[in-house]
């Protein structure tokens, strides 16, 4: 067990490490390079500047940018004659690439293009209001599929069923901007504030309550919008365990269908479900750039909607990264959880 275990976590680290590859080189490609040199030398250059000081400037600024060294270990030659048979020449670890990759390892994902302050500053500052955001809607999302996945499989509600998959065709911005109307309207019930935090200076170890007031409607058009997949896929794993032996001798034993559920089947009817968890946390880190941008949220996903709009590459190649790494760990914790919750699996030979 232990063998893969750790096999699949040397599999989680090479697939995120080919993936945060490829979206750097993808990065350096999508840019037009004499498009960003000139969005850099123009705060730097006044207009009337010559020829040769604006060249002397578009070096300094290409040094800086790192645009000055190859781009990755193998670049092409000047010499090749056709891109069917180029001829390649190995730069050895002088390059865009080896550099960028050592300075995150080290923790240093580089400087904003559009403000030039550092990006793993800037993801701190912004994870520092995303993360309560995600945890709390991923612990009441677990929480009521939960409880509601039993209630349906106990009850056997058909208009349940209906209302949660009605409540799945609705996009999570239509969700949202619906509990702003609803709840946080003048002239309807102004039960919660409608955007921001309050101050920039907001959070939850200074003022737990205010804090968290600001966070309703956001966790729950999270939740709102995430509930149904986990909800009926228990729901559907509860009922099929209802009718084997065991489920039918605890019911003999005087306990009410949920009770049998809850304390027999639940334990079965999760094994499905824990693939759910792969998409858990990478669909809230997603959902947050809507939720963000309508409740005015100073999170990771506010700061990556801007830095596209921006075309600022560092934050959105630091800030996909980060989401592809959640990803993966998702992916491997699914994986661990089988192994734990299955003895089949987990006595199996690797």
């Amino acid at each position: 067990m232990a063998g893969r275990f750790f096999s699949q976590l040397g599999q989680t680290l090479l697939i995120s490490w080919g993936i945060i590859t490829l979206l750097f080189l993808l990065t350096r490609t999508l840019p037009d390079e004499q498009d960003l040199l000139a969005r850099f030398t123009s705060s730097t250059v006044a207009l009337s500047a010559s020829t040769q000081q604006l060249q002397a400037a578009q070096e300094q600024v290409r040094h800086r940018l790192g645009l000055d060294i190859p781009l990755f270990y193998l670049t092409q030659t000047a010499t090749s004659t056709t891109w069917l048979a180029p001829r390649w020449r190995w730069t050895g670890t002088r390059n865009q690439y080896h550099r960028w990759l050592s300075n995150l390892l080290q923790g240093d994902a580089g400087q904003s293009h559009r403000t030039g302050e550092p990006v793993s500053d800037l993801l701190r500052s912004a994870l520092h209001h995303t993360l309560p955001l995600t945890l709390a809607a991923a612990a009441l999302l677990v929480a009521v599929s939960l409880s509601l996945g039993i209630w349906l499989a106990a009850s056997g509600r058909n208009v349940a069923l209906v209302a949660l998959f009605a409540l799945d065709t609705l996009p999570l911005f239509v969700v949202a901007l619906l509990l702003l109307l609803l709840l946080a309207n003048p002239d309807m019930l102004a039960l919660f504030p409608a955007y921001g935090l309050g101050s920039d200076e907001a959070s939850f170890w200074n003022a737990p309550a205010t804090y968290l007031s600001y966070l309703v409607l956001p966790v729950a058009s999270l939740v709102l919008t995430g509930i149904t997949a986990p909800a009926v896929q228990l729901a559907g794993a509860l009922q099929a365990e209802t009718n084997k032996d065991y489920m039918l001798a605890a019911r003999a034993k005087g306990l009410s269908a949920a009770q049998a559920l809850r304390r027999h089947a639940l334990r079965n009817a999760l094994l499905p479900s824990i693939t759910l968890l792969t998409d858990l946390l990478p669909g809230l880190l997603a959902g947050s750039v809507v939720v963000e941008l309508i409740f005015a949220l100073p999170g990771l996903g506010r700061l990556l909607a801007e830095a596209a709009a921006s075309r600022d590459f560092p934050i959105l190649l630091a800030g996909t990264a980060l989401v592809v790494v959640v990803r993966q760990i998702s992916l491997w914790l699914a994986e661990a959880l089988y192994l734990l919750s299955d003895p089949r699996l987990r006595n199996r030979p690797a």
